[in-house]
């Protein structure tokens, strides 16, 4: 049985991700350092499986431990890199934690990385490296502008130090996966996203609204350029997004892989605006969602949806669920979790 190691596997993407690897035969190895996860995760992740993933509690920032963690598991034939904080309003506001902990997490992975027999790495960028695109829908030849936000410049950042290690390391393949907006749940209702505090993504705070955690929800920006004067992003259905990354892994596993350093976009391809999520999740929830227009958020990109002939024709994958889908198992998890 071939061992992975998923960096971040108890977050949100992660948890989905290590249920793929582990339905597909993998034996999967989770780090994670608790500090946006929960360790009830794992319960989830073994009740759909049947199977208990490897776990360790390990703070990746703390050098000395990735080292020693490697070279306990010299066997591993791939890591899937998700560890990072990824809030683009809370990276504003603390660019340092963000540089800290999406850079030198990264830097010491990688090193320790390299030292093994079989050395393939796939990372979880973002779309955010595109900045403003001047074109819709984004390619992966579009430009690479200046970042938005920190957490934007991060990803920038870790996708150069990861090209710049494989253009001096042949033995080491690496795929990023410029991820657009994941959404949605297990339709176990057994593993889904779990924002620690205020959420900072746009659908948990609609499902929270719904089930009267919050107030109200806050729309920030009506005065974009867009069909309704609101933001435009691909929302992917978290399932899919996972899926992409054990397709990912076995490109890199079995060799078939064009280049050591490869890109891909992970989206629908196709934008929704905030109101078209929001009059969405109300229909397919029955729920009349309280929310009010509030100022631009400093971070926020106009639009961003994704091109994906190049991750459809070269992985061969493609997102299989739609937006009504997607909200669909966001709502019914909110409801399990709050027991509605």
């Amino acid at each position: 049985m071939k061992k992975v190691l998923v960096t971040g596997g108890l977050g949100f993407i992660g948890s989905h991700t290590v249920v793929e690897l582990q339905e597909k035969g993998y034996e999967v190895v989770i780090l994670d350092d608790l500090s946006n996860s929960s360790i009830d995760v794992l319960a989830g992740i073994t009740a759909i499986t049947g199977k208990a993933p490897i776990f360790e509690k390990l703070d990746l920032k703390e050098k000395s431990k990735v080292e020693s963690f490697f070279e306990q598991h010299q066997d591993i034939v791939g890591v899937i890199h998700f560890a990072a904080s990824k809030a683009v309003g809370e990276s504003v506001e603390k660019p340092l934690l963000y540089y800290e902990n999406n850079i030198n997490t990264l830097v010491y992975v990688l090193k320790s990385l390299v030292q093994l027999p079989t050395q393939n790495f796939i990372f979880s960028s973002s779309c955010t490296v595109y900045g403003q695109a001047d074109e819709m829908p984004i390619t992966e030849s579009a430009s690479i502008k200046l970042a938005e936000s920190p957490y934007g410049n991060t990803k920038q950042i870790g996708e150069e130090i990861i090209k710049d290690t494989c253009k001096s390391n042949a033995s080491l393949s690496a795929i990023a996966l410029r991820y657009f907006n994941p959404i949605g749940a297990h339709s176990s209702t057994k593993i889904g996203e779990l924002p620690i505090g205020v959420p900072q993504n746009l659908v948990p705070f609609i499902t929270q609204t719904a089930a009267g955690l919050r107030q109200e929800l806050s729309v920030f920006g009506n005065d974009y350029p867009t069909t309704d004067g609101t933001c435009v992003r691909d929302y992917i259905h978290v399932v899919d997004l996972a899926k992409a990354h054990v397709i990912a892994l076995e490109r890199l596993v079995g060799g078939t892989n064009a280049a050591n350093y490869e890109t891909f976009n992970v989206g629908t391809g196709t934008g929704s605006t905030v109101l078209e999520v929001i009059h969405s999740f109300e229909k397919v929830s029955g729920e009349k969602l309280n929310y009010k227009f509030a100022p631009r958020r400093e971070g926020d990109v106009i639009q961003a949806y994704a091109d994906t002939t190049k991750a459809n024709t070269d992985l061969g994958w493609k997102a299989e669920r739609n937006l009504d889908e997607a909200l669909l198992s966001a709502w019914k998890w909110e409801k399990h979790l709050r027991n509605i």
